[in-house]
């Protein structure tokens, strides 16, 4: 089952992990079967003649669907590289592949193997003092507590504290290959009060970041939008993680910036929540700068050392709480100034951001009163808002690309798609503030959930999008198994844009939705997104 196709194609080794993994989980089901059976009397007596042909059923069954199921999968990988326009992967690994999992699958099991001889040791130390049937059950109650307990209270906490400790540490490298930016606009150079070490690796990576003048001036030549003369030095405030993690503090920083830069008489401020590291996306950063010719503004903070995996399945109150910080200390300050002399306040985030920066509101209504306008790319399914508007979408229309309210203010799409939810789709109009939802038919960051362990979704049940073969299919435990794997290759470097969780060019067509500079057309679009694809952009750091 693990060979059932699923969203993102993958390598031959990570799909031998999974398979393994997958092979020792279904083994441990049918010993937890027979187990039971046997406690309730249900013992099969099989004769010797019955069970040498069960044996030999079972290892013609293996001969036959183990080489089948790696042929199958191997030919959907195929299709699916085929649906994202990837090359073919490199031929005739199955055995290898086969080889890997029965290695990780036979590793596992012995770990397992290793702590029911311990309970069984220790049920014999304790027999001594109860009779057998308690002995054995207090010691499997035994092993399975301390195992539960040493994981959450030793290893897991020991785990966190060793990678935060790991993290902490790359944060504090400096990358021999950057230096500080000389532009007063940016955050870490000299005139700045945030130092070039306070920054984070993340950081120090963001304030360079982004087209140069020069860059900006040849594409503003390039169109008829943006005067060349009106270029100017975008403007990137940023904050270090807070030493006693204070997110009021960083974000009063942040702000600090914005007055020093002078940031409130840009045409537009864009507020950003960063992902687990600090890690503001420049693809983003590229599309703004380069629409606006630099008369942007974009504030941004970090609130941790941990990758976003690891915030995602071990702190997911701090991204939340950290967008909220950042947003409301921007917003205080913008919402002071005169409504014709400021700038548009846009909020965004991706992935474990767009989590962050959705916390910041109380619902969309809550984005209209405070922003002029919102874009949240490759949410995570658990994201309480998105969950609520697409569940709330119009009836008729699909969890992939919903359709809420004819469109009036909140729209979803996936432009580079042909055939998929259309940003400037039909409808009575868009009101602004508008709020867009770029999300991924292939995304796995946004379709994994717990209850696809017991329950189909909808965009399961629903057509499939464009990019998902049509040979996905629910299967109780393996589809949520399958979108788990999913989640650590859907932004990998040879995923091409338009697919998985990679957004690169959909920025272009976010940012003409909620605020272009006037006179900018379907065309001018279309020109940013080959500036963006182009494939070297010298100021850019990725």
């Amino acid at each position: 089952m693990s060979f059932t196709p699923s969203l993102i194609p993958r390598a031959w080794y990570y799909q031998a992990v999974i398979s393994g993994v997958s092979a020792v989980g279904g083994y441990g089901v049918g010993a937890f079967v027979e187990w039971f059976a046997v406690k309730v009397g249900l013992r099969i007596r099989w004769t010797a003649r019955a069970s040498r042909v069960a044996w030999w059923v079972l290892a013609g069954a293996t001969v036959v669907l183990v080489p089948l199921s790696l042929v199958l999968g191997a030919r959907r990988q195929i299709e699916l590289r085929h649906l994202f326009g990837m090359s073919e992967d490199v031929p005739g690994r199955e055995v290898v592949t086969l080889l890997v999992a029965l290695a990780v699958a036979l590793l596992v099991l012995q770990v397992g193997r290793g702590l029911r001889r311990l309970a069984r040791w220790l049920s014999l130390v304790v027999d001594n003092v109860v009779p057998a049937p308690v002995a054995r059950f207090v010691s499997g109650v035994v092993v399975a507590v301390v195992v539960v307990l040493v994981f959450n209270g030793v290893v897991w906490s020991g785990a966190l504290n060793a990678l935060n400790s790991i993290y902490a540490t790359a944060n504090a490298d400096v990358d021999p290959r950057l230096s500080p930016p000389v532009q007063p606009e940016r955050s870490g150079s000299d005139a700045s009060p945030e130092t070039w070490g306070s920054l984070g690796a993340e950081g120090r990576k963001f304030v360079v970041s982004g087209p140069t003048v020069d860059e900006l001036s040849a594409f503003a030549e390039a169109g008829d939008v943006v005067d060349p003369a009106d270029v100017r030095e975008p403007i990137h405030a940023y904050a270090g993680l807070d030493p006693d993690g204070d997110l009021d503090a960083t974000a009063a920083r942040v702000v600090d910036e914005l007055d020093r830069t002078d940031a409130w008489d840009r045409s537009v401020l864009v507020v950003a929540t960063t992902t687990g590291t600090g890690w503001v996306d420049p693809g983003m950063v590229e599309a703004l700068e380069l629409m606006h010719g630099g008369d942007t503004a974009i504030a941004s903070m970090q609130y941790s050392y941990l990758p976003s995996w690891i915030s995602f399945v071990g702190d997911r109150s701090t991204p939340p709480a950290a967008g909220k910080a950042l947003f409301e200390a921007v917003y205080d300050r913008w919402s002071e100034l005169p409504e014709d002399g400021r700038p548009r306040l846009l909020a965004f985030g991706i992935s474990l951001g767009s989590f962050g920066m959705q916390g910041a509101f109380s619902g969309v209504q809550d984005v209209e009163a405070r922003s002029d306008g919102a874009m949240f790319t490759g949410t995570p399914g658990f994201t309480p808002m998105w969950r609520e508007l697409t569940d709330a979408r119009d009836p008729g229309s699909l969890e992939y690309a919903p359709v809420l309210d004819d469109g009036r203010q909140v729209r979803w799409g996936d432009p580079v798609e042909t055939g998929v939810a259309d940003l400037w789709g039909p409808g009575p109009g868009w009101d602004e503030p508008r709020v867009v939802y770029l999300q991924h038919a292939s995304d796995g960051v946004t379709w994994w959930g717990p209850e696809t362990l017991w329950s189909e979704p909808d965009w399961l049940r629903e057509p499939r999008g464009p990019d998902v073969l049509g040979d996905v299919r629910w299967y109780p435990f393996v589809t949520f198994w399958q979108l788990t794997g999913d989640l650590f290759v859907a932004a990998a470097s040879d995923i091409p844009p338009g697919h998985g969780h990679v957004y690169h060019l959909e920025y272009a067509d976010g940012f003409a939705a909620l605020h272009a500079p006037d006179g900018w057309t379907d065309a001018d679009t279309a020109r940013l997104k080959d500036a963006m694809d182009a494939p070297t952009q010298g100021g850019s750091i990725g």
